[in-house]
């Protein structure tokens, strides 16, 4: 889909040396940096949810658990 876009002059500029640089077309430079852009935020957005869940519920180990891991742990330290 073609669209137009405003875009400062210094960052329009720095586009086009990077995509100069990477040797892709303009169009291609601007898809891969939005759909990273895309990316990045459902990342951040699966965090912000899953924080959310666990700021509600207790995430502590067992004690039982934690003492058999360090058991372990010691175990195999020696």
């Amino acid at each position: 889909m073609k669209t137009a876009i405003s875009l400062p002059d210094e960052l329009f500029a720095q586009a086009e040396a990077e995509a100069r640089r990477m040797k892709v077309s303009r169009s291609e430079l601007y898809s891969k940096a939005l759909a990273e852009f895309l990316q990045r935020n459902e990342d951040a957005d699966i965090t912000r949810r899953l924080n959310e869940v666990y700021d509600q519920v207790d995430s502590s180990l067992d004690p039982a658990f934690h003492e058999a891991q360090l058991r372990i742990f010691i175990k195999e330290s020696w």
